[in-house]
């Protein structure tokens, strides 16, 4: 578990601790009622992205130009996919670190992202090659 996921827990719990210093066990309620409000908004926000996504092809996106544009380092997997609106193709073994997952385009241009502990890392965009009449490449 990571120091940031640890201090989200340590929080809820020092804000259950002050609901009931101030209003006793109304005051437990209230705060637990918020927090579990906020868990469920969260868990609502992934399944719609995860709905979204099950509607289309795993590793295909509408443009990789705009995705590459979109990204930046920090982004979570889920604000990827939510961009994406697919899931990628994955392109590491099992769970390990770091993962890598590749998005195509119609034009088959690609983006691949690289995830360090679900945050995004680095991404590499590439164009496929042109071929001697300048067309693209045929896809392999």
């Amino acid at each position: 578990m990571s120091w940031q996921k640890l201090i989200v827990w340590i929080g809820a719990a020092a804000l259950v601790a002050a609901g009931y210093a101030a209003w006793g066990w109304p005051g437990v309620a209230l705060v637990g009622g918020g927090v579990l409000l906020w868990l469920l908004l969260h868990f609502t926000r992934v399944m719609h992205v995860l709905k979204r996504a099950a509607d289309r092809p795993i590793g295909y996106v509408d443009s990789a130009v705009m995705l590459q544009a979109k990204l930046k380092p920090g982004l979570t997997l889920l604000e990827v996919v939510a961009l994406t609106r697919a899931l990628g193709e994955p392109l590491h073994a099992g769970d390990t670190q770091p993962e890598r997952y590749r998005w195509r385009d119609p034009s088959d241009a690609t983006v691949t992202c690289e995830f360090l502990h679900g945050r995004l890392q680095r991404w590499d965009f590439r164009r496929p090659e042109a071929g001697a009449d300048g067309a693209p490449a045929p896809a392999p």
